[in-house]
């Protein structure tokens, strides 16, 4: 790897500290802020009264940089085993300098990956102080990182017009983009397809904040997740039937937004599918734009141009793993060399590590040198203006 590359990981994650709430709330919210606590034998997070999470490690990196097998970490690592890197930002970028990354787009474990578990109590006041103190928290990491960390704040979704406030906040702390649940119906707002959601993407477009959509980011993606293996599997092939489908999962969301007219309305708004891969994509932008025409015509002849063209101009996908079967030029030139952004994915069970600069660029080395330098780094310091 030339040490001329600029190396951005597009998706990483904190193993939340079981502090994480209580260490900044006021004195008045602090035993109703998520806090951990054993419930029938299991920790778990629990907001104002409430069980709304398992809490555990969330990560399968050990302390010395090893990696555990998927189903013991999980299930059964403490705080005290994982990697310090997992949720300390200092080691964390001890960790990176070690891997050759210059920043690293983090999103959170245990609390929901799109935040979606802290929107389940019903006082607004404090599901508001929550997200709050959680974005707060995440900007001063970044801060103290030099913009090397950037942790994605979390949204509000229960409530628009509180997206929208949430949304200039935080860009204004310093924030490269929101994290966002894919249902934010599932909260009792509108879906996002509706226009009601016009003031929210307009704020994102004029702060440049993309909106990231994590596999598993909401109450419905996480419900189909348990029940796309069949129960007489043992629990280490579910997990890994189960994260593969989640991979698939976030086609459901782009093909949803695709068609929504959100990109019409806002053709500057950026958006990434964050730790989903890229092999589905060139089979779901052609499946899409062949149904709309034979199914809905109608509804297409609204749109200003095929659903497909629409991910070239406003999408990114991320990508670790895949070779295409030793054919990873072909799927990046059907993805788009531009809409594609690296990832780790430490320290959660698929991640890279140890070593992932060095297993990515194997993986790429059919590649040219600028399309790998695009993925590695360059399409990402435009995106998160670095």
């Amino acid at each position: 790897m030339s040490k001329t590359d600029f190396v951005v990981d597009a998706d990483s994650h904190w193993c939340e500290r079981p502090d994480l709430f209580t260490s900044m709330a006021p004195a008045e919210y602090r035993d109703r802020v998520p806090r951990v606590e054993e419930v029938d034998g299991r920790l778990m997070w629990v907001f104002d009264g409430q069980p709304v999470g398992r809490f555990s490690a969330g990560g399968v990196v050990a302390r010395d940089g090893s990696k555990e097998e998927s189903e013991i970490a999980l299930h059964s690592w403490t705080i005290d085993q994982i990697h310090e890197g997992a949720y300390d930002p200092t080691v964390r970028l001890q960790v990176m300098d070690e891997c050759g990354i210059d920043a690293q787009v983090i999103f959170p474990s245990t609390i929901g990956l799109g935040g979606q578990s802290l929107a389940m109590v019903e006082d607004e006041r404090l599901r508001r102080l929550t997200v709050e103190i959680y974005n707060d928290r995440q900007a001063q990491i970044q801060a103290d990182s030099g913009d090397r960390l950037l942790p994605l704040p979390l949204m509000p979704a229960w409530d628009v017009d509180a997206c929208v406030y949430e949304a200039r906040r935080v860009a204004a702390l310093g924030a490269r983009g929101v994290n966002m649940t894919s249902d934010p119906q599932d909260l009792g707002s509108p879906d996002l397809a509706s226009p009601a959601w016009d003031p929210f993407w307009e704020a994102c477009t004029e702060a440049r904040l993309p909106v990231h959509f994590h596999i598993g980011a909401s109450v419905t993606n996480m419900t189909f997740y348990g029940k796309y293996p069949w129960p007489s599997h043992p629990p280490s092939t579910r997990l890994a039937i189960g994260g593969t489908l989640l991979f698939i999962g976030n086609a459901r969301v782009v093909a949803n937004l695709l068609v929504s007219g959100v990109f019409d309305r806002h053709p500057d708004l950026k958006m990434v599918s964050v730790e989903s891969g890229c092999g589905w994509i060139p089979f779901i932008l052609e499946a899409l734009d062949y149904e709309m025409a034979e199914n809905a015509p109608s509804d297409l002849a609204k749109l200003r141009k095929p659903p497909s063209e629409y991910f070239r101009s406003n999408l990114y996908a991320t990508y670790w793993f895949e070779s295409n079967r030793h054919k990873l030029p072909a799927l990046v030139e059907s993805v788009g060399e531009d809409n594609i952004l690296f990832e780790t994915d430490f320290p959660h069970p698929t991640c890279l590590y140890p070593n992932p600069v060095e297993r990515a660029q194997e993986t790429m080395k059919s590649l040219s040198d600028e399309t790998r330098r695009k993925i590695l780094g360059e399409n990402a310091r435009k995106l998160y203006r670095l």
